[in-house]
């Protein structure tokens, strides 16, 4: 059976997306080749997909990466458009393939930001390589570059996830989001 969205999952995922777009205008470090680290938006980026599944999830992602991509975007090439905007954030919707069973919300958050560094690195690697510093390799730079502004973020909010009140809380979110 093919799953179809409901209006209460496109408004909650529409929800999740505004509330990612505000905490991305609290960001704490811009970084000088695009990237910020900012206040828990990547999780509410993730946040559908863990919800209601990663074929919603991905969807909302790459909608927050295209609305991204209208407000501030550092453009090189179009190549370099498609993987730092709606294919990185794509893979924040799609860690929600861990979306069941222990520490699945660490899990699924984990492996999204593992899914954004790397379409990050690769976009890094190919279209930023002349800013890396004489003689480094430019897929360990641009690993390094995306790095310093993901894994902060990343690690403040698995922080948080690992409070076991705020695990439940949104437990009780995705329970109540699929009634």
């Amino acid at each position: 059976m093919k799953q179809r969205s409901t209006a209460k999952q496109l408004a909650m995922s529409g929800v999740f997306i505004a509330m990612a777009f505000v905490l991305n205008n609290f960001t704490k470090i811009h970084m000088p080749f695009g990237g910020a680290i900012t206040l828990f938006s990547m999780f509410m980026i993730f946040l559908p997909g863990y919800c209601f599944g990663w074929k919603i999830g991905t969807l909302a992602a790459v909608a927050y990466g295209l609305l991204d991509l209208l407000f501030g975007p550092t453009i090189v090439h179009p190549v370099q458009v498609l993987l730092d905007y709606p294919l990185a954030f794509g893979m924040l919707g799609f860690g929600s393939i861990f979306s069941t069973g222990r520490f699945a919300l660490q899990k699924g958050y984990i492996a999204g930001v593992i899914g954004r560094l790397i379409m990050s690195t690769i976009s890094g690697a190919i279209f930023f390589a002349e800013y890396a510093p004489v003689g480094q390799n430019a897929w360990v730079y641009s690993l390094s570059y995306q790095a310093t502004y993901l894994g902060p973020e990343a690690a403040v909010t698995l922080i948080l996830l690992f409070i076991p009140a705020v695990a439940r809380m949104i437990g009780e979110l995705k329970k109540r989001a699929n009634q």
